[in-house]
């Protein structure tokens, strides 16, 4: 989590933000939708910009929206609350 939300270097953050989106599994996004519960206005932005960069990048990734899709039923509500944003994240990218 502390490379997700790393107050010092937003690279850090964005890199890895778009590393877990690009494994794409259901435990890659959770780990994404925690910080993104967690962040501040400016580390939810590069959050979202590491998502961002992982979908539309070259080869895109797997299905992040199924994998929010799985994340809203959890019984943690940070975690659905995260993967609520990341969901309109990529409706917004077009995914």
């Amino acid at each position: 989590m502390g490379l997700l939300l790393d107050v010092e270097d937003t690279a850090v953050t964005r890199q890895t933000a778009e590393a877990l989106a690009r494994v794409g599994t259901v435990d890659a996004i959770r780990l994404i939708a925690l910080a993104v519960a967690e962040a501040d206005d400016n580390q939810a932005d590069w959050l979202q910009t590491g998502v961002h960069d992982a979908i539309v990048g070259l080869g895109g990734v797997p299905d992040v929206a199924a994998a929010c899709g799985k994340l809203a039923g959890d019984p943690e509500e940070a975690v659905r609350r995260g993967a609520a944003d990341i969901s309109a994240w990529a409706d917004d990218t077009g995914c």
